[in-house]
């Protein structure tokens, strides 16, 4: 599927748009007959059909090239405003350099980097959300020496903790108490 149309600063030339999903052509190929296509759109045609959605001439996925150079070059030289414009990015960049910014935006929902956090967050957010989040783990403040989540805190037990690794060190004879412990 290409790049929405709603996206570009300006006039998109028609030669631009996918003859499938009439979108902005996105990793474009061309077929024999010049007709330009998303990779995906025409692989997705060309499953069910053998000729060109355009034409009906007969296309086969090994007759499909990069698109000429001129018309990469006038498709990279569009300008499109971030996929994060809805969540208040302002950036807008040449269709060439658009997949960099949004690696990097600020305004990217990304997933907290605590194991079982579920929360997507902004990039520009998450050292806030990390600061707060109820899986981020952290020393035991007692001193037992374990590593708790701060959803656990009021529930953490540093004697019972202890107990428990006395009672596996009775049945690990081969273990120290010095190794458990980590003193070793």
């Amino acid at each position: 599927m290409g790049y929405d149309i709603e996206r570009f600063v300006g006039y998109v030339n028609e030669g631009l748009l996918c003859s499938i999903c009439r979108d902005v052509l996105e990793d474009p190929l061309q077929a024999p007959c010049e007709h330009a296509f998303c990779t995906a759109c025409i692989h997705g045609w060309l499953v069910h059909h053998s000729n060109c959605p355009e034409d009906r001439q007969v296309i086969d996925v090994s007759l499909l090239r990069p698109l000429y150079r001129y018309m990469k070059n006038d498709l990279n030289r569009l300008q499109l405003h971030c996929r994060n414009r809805e969540y208040g990015c302002e950036m807008v960049c040449s269709l060439e350099s658009i997949d960099r910014h949004e690696r990097e935006c600020e305004y990217s929902q990304i997933p907290c980097s605590n194991a079982g956090c579920s929360v997507q967050v902004e990039r520009r957010n998450l050292d806030g959300h990390l600061a707060v989040c109820e899986y981020r783990s952290r020393e035991c403040p007692n001193g037992c020496g374990y590593t708790i989540l701060s959803a656990e805190d009021t529930q953490h037990n540093c004697v019972a903790e202890l107990r428990t690794e006395l009672e596996l060190l009775r049945y690990k004879p081969s273990l120290s108490l010095l190794s458990v412990l980590g003193w070793a």
